[in-house]
């Protein structure tokens, strides 16, 4: 399936009635714009030992532990086929529960936010509300690590330089995804995302909830903001119980891969 969330695309397998091993071969064949799918993130649906699990691929063919606008496609789409309007995922973040929000629109919650130095991870101990690199960025981990830096207008910012150096800095054991955050009020934050392993997307879910717990340690908003993104805007809600997620999503088609294009990958 060839699935979106404000224009966070994704390819999305389904594995739980057959067999199917994901090499980074395969994920970065389907990444290609031009001779594969295209996509952002891969997600895998399989059946775990408990219930139904997610795994998910970088264009680069590199893990993710987390994907929020993904784990929100596939929820909608399980919730659809089987006509429930709740669904518990297992991915290697841990276990979260989606909800049908009504109105064209899926939350998940995304679970406890990471702010320890050795969670996230960083390479040594610090505190992590302000790292020491120039403009005092925020780290946060969401299942992934995120670097959120706040700007006085996020529209200036070089993303496309400036996110590949902070995703490579070396404070950043397991590469990072960098957000560029101008704060809009105390319920509102304009965001424009670098995600690593893929480059600069229109939106990222697990960016967005970073950032709005960032947001909200550093004091400049409340604890439920709109998050908006280049490719539109995602509700944050950073509850007791974890940071909820919630926004529309969109089954752009089903497709079958050729055994053509499978055998040019051996």
């Amino acid at each position: 399936m060839k699935m979106h969330g404000l224009g966070n695309d994704f390819v999305v397998l389904d594995a739980r009635a057959q067999d199917l091993i994901v090499t980074p071969a395969l994920a970065m064949a389907l990444a290609d714009r031009h001779r594969g799918v295209g996509f952002d993130q891969l997600a895998v649906i399989e059946n775990g030992r408990v219930g139904l699990h997610l795994s998910f691929y970088n264009a680069d063919g590199s893990t993710a532990a987390a994907c929020g606008n993904a784990t929100r496609c596939v929820a909608d789409h399980i919730m659809s086929e089987t006509g429930e309007s709740r669904l518990v995922i297992y991915t290697d973040r841990g276990k979260l529960l989606a909800e049908d929000a009504g109105n064209g629109q899926t939350s998940v919650n995304m679970g406890f936010p990471l702010t320890k130095w050795s969670e996230i991870p960083l390479a040594e101990e610090m505190d992590t509300l302000k790292l020491p690199l120039d403009g005092s960025p925020t780290a946060t981990g969401m299942g992934n690590p995120h670097c959120t830096f706040f700007v006085e207008n996020a529209l200036d910012w070089p993303l496309e330089s400036f996110g590949p150096e902070i995703e490579l800095n070396p404070l950043f054991p397991e590469r990072t995804n960098v957000q560029i955050a101008q704060i809009m009020g105390p319920k509102r934050v304009r965001v424009r995302v670098w995600e690593r392993g893929v480059g600069v997307t229109l939106a990222s879910g697990s960016s967005s909830c970073a950032v709005a717990v960032a947001a909200a340690r550093r004091g400049f908003t409340e604890r439920q903001v709109d998050i908006e993104l280049d490719g539109g805007v995602l509700n944050i809600d950073w509850r007791e119980d974890g940071v909820w997620m919630k926004g529309p999503t969109t089954h752009v088609f089903d497709g079958t891969l050729t055994a053509d294009f499978l055998e040019n990958l051996r």
